[in-house]
């Protein structure tokens, strides 16, 4: 972990209405880790608590009425790339639903994470997340936290790394090149996960607070949160809303994924938003923990 001093910063920013108003905020200080946890460490977790993630767990006929039983499997949702240009409507364009996918098995039950131990876990849901943290001694961190630690102390730029997409023509985050989602031009080396401390780290020591995959965050979501939020150490609202699927119960994740691009979810961009239903994950989700200082 790193240490990341308290201090006051401009939260926010004008590319999305639900990171307005841009607001200022005084977060104390703490401590974080220097990259979002890896297979490696989960595999550790898992092996010390014998802990079943979500997407391992069997599907509880009760929670899918009308569902046939043949089809409640386990699994979670996995990037499927179509293989020819799609209109950025529909993101079920996309996504599949994968039987077996899971952390060990991210893009299904072919796949697997030997080799990948130095990468990003996935497949992840909120919960997941939780458990890790408790485990470890730690907490998730509150979006506040997150994005100050991600700014790094810098003043407000476009790009948590600077105003410029690509300094000096190189690529500061694992994110999309090309035309999404069916034309990925590898540019900055990546089809998807990149193993961590691939790209530089930030002015505090930390690395991937852009892009590679998003990280779940503390806070429930409300997309008008920050008109009444508070000035010092916010936490998030007491409950979630979400006006596009207002019954889904929902928290804040943060700094973007390999999917992310100029053309779609360009959320890399600093003091913008993500979110995700608490229950989902899927194979650019993530997490990293922070902890108090003593």
């Amino acid at each position: 972990m790193v240490e990341i001093p308290g201090g006051t910063f401009t939260m926010g920013t004008d590319e999305y209405p639900d990171a307005q108003p841009k607001h200022t905020v005084t977060v104390k200080g703490f401590l974080m880790d220097e990259h979002e946890v890896t297979n490696a460490e989960f595999a550790r977790f898992v092996k010390a608590t014998g802990y079943k993630t979500v997407a391992e767990r069997p599907l509880d006929p009760a929670d899918y009425p009308g569902v046939p039983i043949d089809k409640l499997v386990a699994g979670s949702a996995v990037f499927t790339p179509p293989t020819e240009n799609v209109g950025l409507d529909n993101h079920l364009q996309w996504w599949d639903y994968v039987a077996g996918a899971n952390w060990q098995h991210p893009k299904g039950p072919t796949s697997n994470i030997k080799g990948h131990e130095n990468e990003p876990v996935v497949q992840v849901c909120y919960e997941d997340a939780l458990a890790y943290a408790k485990w470890a001694g730690k907490r998730l961190p509150t979006e506040a936290e997150w994005e100050f630690a991600a700014r790094g102390g810098k003043t407000a730029t476009k790009y948590y790394w600077g105003n410029v997409l690509k300094p000096n023509n190189k690529w500061f985050a694992n994110i999309f090149q090309g035309n999404f989602p069916s034309g990925n031009t590898l540019e900055d080396g990546f089809n998807d996960v990149a193993p961590v401390k691939s790209f530089p780290k930030n002015p505090y020591g930390l690395y991937d607070m852009d892009g590679n995959v998003w990280e779940w965050c503390s806070d429930l979501y409300r997309p008008n949160y920050y008109k009444n939020s508070p000035k010092v150490n916010p936490k998030g609202p007491s409950s979630s809303y979400d006006p596009e699927e207002p019954n889904v119960v929902k928290h804040v994740q943060r700094g973007g994924s390999f999917l992310c691009s100029d053309q779609y979810c360009i959320r890399y961009i600093a003091g913008s938003r993500g979110k995700g239903e608490t229950s989902s994950a899927s194979n650019n989700l993530g997490f990293r923990c922070v902890k108090d200082k003593n």
